[in-house]
Parts: C-alpha cells; structure tokens; sequence
C-alpha cells in the first residue's frame, strides 16, 4: 500500500519520539558558558541580515562574528565557518539561520563550538538528502519563486518580498532583496558528512509564519534532535522581524540568560 506524502510526514514525526533518546539526548545538556558566537546566513542573504541580532548580543557583552557564506558549495561555506570558528577563544555559539543549518550541522563538530543555534533553518542528519525529506512535507511557497541564470539561482522580487520576508514592511525588503546575494546550484547538492546535533546542545527557532521552509518540517527537524525549541510568529526572517526572541534564544545557548 503506498503512502500520501502528508500521512508519510505524520509517520516520520511519530518515528522522532522513539528515536530522540538515541539521538538527540546531547542536545538537552546544558550548554557550557561562552562569550563568542559565530553567525551564518543562509540563500538569498548575506551577514548583513543579521545585523538586529548582534547590535543585541553586543550590547550584552558578547563577541560577534559573522561570516560571509560564499554560497558556491556545502565544503566551501563549511570551511568558510570552519575558519572564522578557529579565531575564536574559548567556547563558541555557532548559529545558522535557513540553508546555514547545513554549515552549523557539518562545521558545528569544530572544537571550539559549545552549542549550536538553529532560526528556521534546515537540520539534517548525517549523510540525509535534504530535499527528499523536504518533500514530504508541503511545498512552501518561495520554492517556485526562485529562477536561476545558468548555475546561478537568486528568489524573485515578488516571491522575496511575499514568501521570505513578508512581515517586514516593504521598504526594509526591498532594501534586502537589492543586497541578495547569488548562489551555485551546485550547493543544493550538498550532503553533511556528520551531525553536530548528535554530540552538541542543540536549540532551535521556527518560524510558525514560515513560507520558505515548511513549519511542521521546522518542527519535526527541532523534535528529532530533542533541541531546546520556541517559536516565533514570524516570516522566514525572523532573525530581522524579531530579533529579541532570536537574541534570547542565543543568549541562553551562551550559558546566560
């Protein structure tokens, strides 16, 4: 008997329960205290989107970075990360927001990294095809706004200013949308290797107005791991539209509150 895709998604989130206490127990423990985290960005973005959040971890004493993906492979963003996460002293927070959960989970394994932080972003397990799991889910809307030229693929303006980032007003979007950054198709093809989620506290944000990624596959991602989990009422860029939760949540995956 085969299997309608939405009744194959309510199995998979029933199958997360029995198999968190193998896999996600890591991400319970409590994170140990850091002063640094590292930011990602994911598609059509660059480390400007996150500029709300470390105006906010600044002011609470926090060392900031953020790194500039270069949105051309999964081992060239990874070892993007890889090297700013080597700069840091001491424990580091390492936080990805969309298609930046593939570096956090591949890149989070680096010994500096206490904790990891994922904001509507994408958590696979080691070796999973992304977008097979993705399509057992519904299919968001931004999906079929994104055109490629070539190799390169870029989100339409409608489709960035309705699906990515629809609750911002429309003149802070538009002002995004122009420093949207292009990216190789080859990077869709990506596979992580290893999941830091495995062996690192794990915390996670989802976004419940999300029509860029599914907000049920957000949160059968977050169960799976056993991740510390909120959620937002927000569009994908909750990171912009509601940085104070964004910024609590990180905060407490320093050790702080």
């Amino acid at each position: 008997m085969t299997m309608n895709r939405r009744a194959f998604s309510v199995a998979l989130a029933a199958g997360a329960v029995s198999f968190i206490s193998s896999r996600g127990m890591a991400a319970r423990t409590p994170p140990a205290l850091a002063r640094n985290v590292v930011l990602v960005h994911g598609l059509f973005a660059d480390g400007s989107c996150w500029s709300e959040v470390i105006a906010r971890l600044q002011a609470a004493g926090i060392n900031v970075t953020a790194v500039q993906n270069p949105l051309t492979t999964l081992p060239e963003a990874v070892a993007s990360a890889e090297r700013v996460l080597a700069q840091q002293d001491g424990p580091t927070v390492l936080v990805g927001h969309s298609f930046a959960g593939m570096i956090v989970t591949e890149a989070g394994m680096h010994p500096n990294v206490s904790a990891l932080v994922y904001v509507a972003a994408r958590a696979p397990d080691a070796g999973e095809d992304y977008p097979a799991l993705a399509k057992t889910f519904s299919t968001p809307p931004a999906t079929a706004g994104i055109v490629f030229n070539g190799d390169e693929g870029r989100l339409s303006e409608i489709a960035f200013l309705r699906d990515f980032a629809g609750d911002l007003p429309e003149a802070k979007s538009r002002v995004l949308y122009a420093v949207q950054q292009p990216f190789q198709k080859a990077l869709l093809a990506g596979r992580t290797t290893q999941a830091a989620w495995r062996s690192k506290p794990s915390f996670y944000a989802v976004s419940t107005e999300d029509r860029t990624i599914d907000p049920d596959l957000e949160r059968f991602m977050a169960k799976r791991m056993g991740a510390k989990t909120i959620e937002v009422k927000a569009s994908h860029l909750s990171l912009i539209s509601k940085p104070d939760e964004i910024t609590k949540l990180i905060l407490e995956a320093t050790g702080r509150t």
